[in-house]
């Protein structure tokens, strides 16, 4: 048992990275048939059930408590629904590796918003620098010396990735200050109830962000069925599981892969080419992670405290294991 649990718990975190990783390749594929707001529905009706159907085997009940029903309808926005869409409108008119690196951009968001949002969880000089170079980072991406010659939509495209990395980064502060740890409710029923508010909200956007006849083929199919019950819905799985094992800051460090998967998918499947700032950027972001979550060693004897959380794409709160609190974080990690 303990060797079946010591192969199982690598293969779910490269299946983690993989799922996550190859989200803006699925997007970009769905929308050859469908539109931004079809994609974002599809997907999180099929994350929704997929993860309602684990909620009934596992015998949980829906909460009842109208605040946290409230404040989940806000954290639904900002961590699903809102950056859903935008990555799927940007997928048509970027790479698909691009949009990866971009989601990268999330954790630095949510550091800027969580010390925005919570005063007593302040930055501090590590902090303070890994933002900055984060930052540094996103600027080398975006390429401000290309954009004379950048097509309106690609920019407008790049635009709404960081607008949707900005959603993710709100929501992640805003899920820490008004119901982790608040809220007597495990992450399963959490992540359900977020993803179900997301898809009833998709569903109502849908007419308004442009409808079209739906052009379903194999690939199509496909791509927004991994989307859906894999990325927004069974990933969630492997990511407890590994939360579980490993602990949420080593768990966290598959957000350092997935930019390297969607880049290579990108490149490798649908023949893509990225500039040379958008891979350098991309290395900046990442080193800006790191840099804000490193701590200083403690003395021996004293037991070290927590380091943050990093965040990725959703569906919701952090796992915490089958039937537990949900634990305070300063970001989280969300699929893409």
């Amino acid at each position: 048992m303990d060797t079946l649990r010591r192969i199982s718990l690598p293969l779910a975190f490269a299946a983690l990275a993989l799922v996550w990783g190859s989200s803006f390749l699925f997007m970009k594929v769905a929308a050859e048939g469908l539109t931004a707001g079809q994609i974002a529905a599809g997907r999180l009706v099929l994350g929704a059930l997929t993860l309602r159907v684990l909620m009934v085997v596992t015998e949980r009940a829906w909460p009842r408590d109208r605040r946290f029903w409230g404040h989940m309808a806000v954290t639904a926005l900002f961590l699903c629904a809102v950056p859903f869409l935008l990555f799927a409108w940007a997928a048509p008119h970027i790479p698909s590796g691009l949009s990866s690196i971009f989601n990268a951009s999330t954790p630095i968001m949510a550091a800027l918003f969580t010390a925005a949002i919570l005063p007593t969880e302040r930055l501090g000089r590590r902090g303070a620098s890994g933002v900055a170079l984060g930052a540094a980072g996103v600027v080398v991406v975006v390429g401000p010396w290309t954009l004379a010659a950048t097509a309106g939509a690609a920019l407008e495209a790049q635009l709404a990735c960081l607008g949707a990395t900005a959603c993710y980064g709100f929501g992640t502060a805003y899920l820490r200050r008004f119901v982790a740890g608040r809220h007597h409710h495990d992450a399963l029923t959490v992540s359900t109830v977020q993803v179900s508010l997301a898809a009833a909200a998709a569903l109502v956007l849908m007419p308004l962000t442009g409808w079209a006849p739906m052009r379903f083929d194999a690939p199509i199919l496909a791509s927004l069925a991994a989307l859906g019950i894999l990325g927004t819905g069974i990933a969630y799985i492997w990511f407890t599981l590994v939360v579980t094992a490993w602990g949420a800051v080593a768990a966290s460090t598959v957000t350092y892969l997935t930019p390297l998967v969607g880049v290579l998918l990108g490149v490798a499947v649908l023949g893509e080419t990225l500039a040379w700032h958008h891979p350098v950027g991309g290395a900046m972001i990442l080193a800006g992670i790191i840099v804000a979550q490193s701590r200083r060693a403690r003395p021996a004897g004293r037991t070290a405290e927590p380091a943050p959380r990093t965040v990725t794409l959703l569906p919701a709160a952090l796992p915490d294991g089958p039937r537990s609190r949900p634990r305070p974080a300063s970001s989280r990690a969300s699929c893409p």
